[in-house]
């Protein structure tokens, strides 16, 4: 399904993406060398339900993942990158961390990841992988706007990543989102210029740059949900929730407070 939006559909989303964008800073600053992983997922819940939103993912059941996720945030660290399942570990100085929430309010969802070095430690490759991850995806969301099409975004995220040398993985990218959390378009993380569905006002997407330092093959954990690099090597996300307007695409999911 692909959803287009009316006016006070994105006027809501806007306050979807700013709780999503102020829970993730919030995380990000409560985080450090010794936190819990079950301590990040039982803050995100704290903070979801006492802004009146629901998570998107307690329940969510598809067809890759092994049952309902029954957790509130997605936790990566270090060889983990996508749909990290909250578990007992407690970060290390040094760490590289990976949050990716999404949530409902008033019946519209927001969709971001972000990802930082726990602790002192900057290790060079982890710092660089993360400035690529955050380089791609603002140059996927200029290459947003009406008229654009989906393979343009791929495209710039792709060209981006490559040309920092790092391979691309196409099973799992971007996608559309409204009034739920996984909506048609798929927007893989590469791909060709002048392809795929046309944008349009009212349109929005999560575009989600996400690499693996040496790899472009993920493994999925015992857990059934957790996907990892299959070197063990070291991995990086970021994303947010775009709303194509007539002017270009607004990003949703930019925190509110410093």
């Amino acid at each position: 399904m692909i959803e287009i939006l009316n006016p006070g559909e994105l006027a809501r989303a806007k306050e979807t993406g700013a709780l999503v964008a102020d829970i993730l800073e919030a995380l990000r600053g409560r985080s450090g060398v010794g936190t819990n992983l079950l301590d990040i997922d039982r803050w995100a819940k704290e903070m979801i339900l006492e802004a009146g939103a629901q998570s998107c993912y307690v329940d969510y059941a598809p067809s890759f993942g092994r049952g309902p996720f029954g957790h509130y945030i997605c936790t990566g660290v270090n060889d983990a990158v996508l749909h990290g399942l909250p578990h007992d570990r407690v970060l290390e100085d040094g760490d590289l961390l990976s949050l990716d929430l999404a949530v409902s309010l008033d019946g519209v969802a927001a969709d971001a990841a972000i990802s930082f070095i726990v602790g002192d430690a900057r290790p060079a490759e982890s710092v660089a992988m993360i400035e690529a991850t955050e380089r791609a995806l603002r140059a996927g969301i200029a290459a947003a706007g009406p008229g654009a099409r989906v393979g343009d975004i791929s495209h710039a995220i792709g060209s981006v990543l490559k040309e920092a040398g790092y391979p691309v993985n196409t099973e799992f990218g971007g996608h559309g989102i409204g009034s739920t959390m996984h909506q048609d378009p798929h927007v893989p993380n590469i791909g060709r210029r002048g392809t795929g569905y046309k944008l349009r006002p009212g349109l929005m997407l999560a575009l989600e740059p996400w690499v693996m330092r040496d790899t472009a093959r993920l493994v999925t954990d015992a857990d059934g949900w957790t996907l990892r690099s299959a070197t063990g090597c070291r991995t990086a996300h970021s994303e947010h929730t775009v709303a194509i307007t007539e002017d270009g695409a607004e990003i949703l999911t930019l925190p509110t407070r410093g």
